[in-house]
């Protein structure tokens, strides 16, 4: 009777150690079969009630089935520990995982690389006020005092900032008000590239309140259009590509004489024509050669020297780029869109 209670706990014991999951449980099993109190050692407790001939044959086997569990639980044990340590296993020679990288913003990215090929051409950075005195925003710009861009409604006018001699204060409209200062500091020739924020009361897909735009201006003896749609040609291809073509179109702006209107072949339909583009050209910007009045305001002789000049939002050409239909995804820091680049 006996022998059978001491075999039905032994694979009771085994039983219960195979069918855990956890270490921790193998000590409550331990002191269940094998601890002070536990079912082997009640067992024990029955030997000296056995006959002297029984008493040898049992003690050997409890003592059997007490090596049996202990084995069976050091190698459980030993199966967790093998399993906790090759989770936390680390192999120093393994490449690391590669934290989260970010890149320059879109715009930034931009402003470097038109600077870049302008410099190519033997343009100098220029930097010049976001907070504008009308008279470099306008009127030495040869925009009358009733042109619609003065208008309160087109341009940020400051409260109580106003000078006797340069006008009322404003927030930049266009960085073409850099090109009075730019003649005003130096002489011909000049070749100039300023890149700054403007202000304007705008806000739909493609226009935003704040905006980069970039200027060029070349003042020299001897300049004239061909000049200008060289510089326009060579930057199209360095920065939209070498397949992609532009051209210029009469148009009218007060500080250019003549003036144009800059257009690219569409980045959809390559010139073909499409839904997006009309009739295969993109507008990107005005330009023009400068107005004899701008060069005169800015104290160089019209006579003696000429020159060209042309303003395009950095937003513009980028979108123009990459094909990106809304300027407000620019701004909205949104990392969904801005990890496609």
């Amino acid at each position: 009777m006996i022998k059978a209670q001491i075999t039905n706990l032994k694979n009771e014991a085994i039983g219960e150690i195979l069918e855990i999951n956890e270490e921790k449980t193998l000590e409550e099993i331990r002191a269940k079969f094998l601890g002070r109190s536990g079912k082997l050692n009640q067992l024990t407790k029955e030997i000296p009630k056995l006959a002297p001939e029984e008493r040898k044959n049992i003690g050997n086997l409890i003592s059997e089935t007490k090596r049996t569990i202990e084995d069976a639980l050091w190698q459980a044990k030993d199966k967790f520990r093998k399993e906790k340590n090759k989770e936390e296993w680390l192999d120093v020679t393994a490449p690391g995982i590669k934290p989260p990288e970010g890149h320059l913003h879109l715009v930034t990215e931009a402003i470097r690389e038109i600077s870049a090929i302008f410099e190519g051409l033997g343009f100098q950075r220029s930097r010049y006020p976001e907070v504008e005195w009308d008279w470099y925003a306008f009127e030495g710009l040869n925009m009358a005092e009733n042109h619609p861009a003065r208008d309160v409604w087109e341009t940020f006018f400051i409260e109580d900032f106003e000078n006797e001699k340069y006008g009322k204060g404003i927030l930049t409209p266009h960085t073409s008000s850099g090109q009075l200062r730019e003649m005003e500091k130096y002489r011909p020739p000049i070749r100039m590239l300023n890149i700054a924020k403007c202000y304007r009361r705008q806000s739909d897909m493609s226009h935003a309140p704040m905006f980069y735009q970039f200027e060029g201006l070349v003042i020299d003896k001897n300049i004239n259009i061909s000049h200008l749609k060289g510089t326009i040609d060579y930057f199209t291809k360095q920065y939209f590509g070498p397949d992609r073509k532009s051209r210029i179109r009469p148009y009218h702006f007060q500080f250019t004489e003549p003036s144009f209107e800059v257009d690219v072949t569409c980045l959809i339909c390559q010139g073909k024509g499409c839904r997006t583009c009309k009739q295969g050209w993109m507008e990107i910007g005005g330009s023009g050669m400068v107005h004899p009045l701008v060069l005169k305001n800015g104290g160089i002789d019209p006579n003696l020297y000429s020159g060209f000049a042309f303003g395009w939002g950095v937003e513009r050409v980028l979108m123009m780029k990459y094909g990106i239909e809304d300027i407000r995804l620019l701004f909205e820091g949104d990392l969904r869109f801005l990890k496609q680049f």
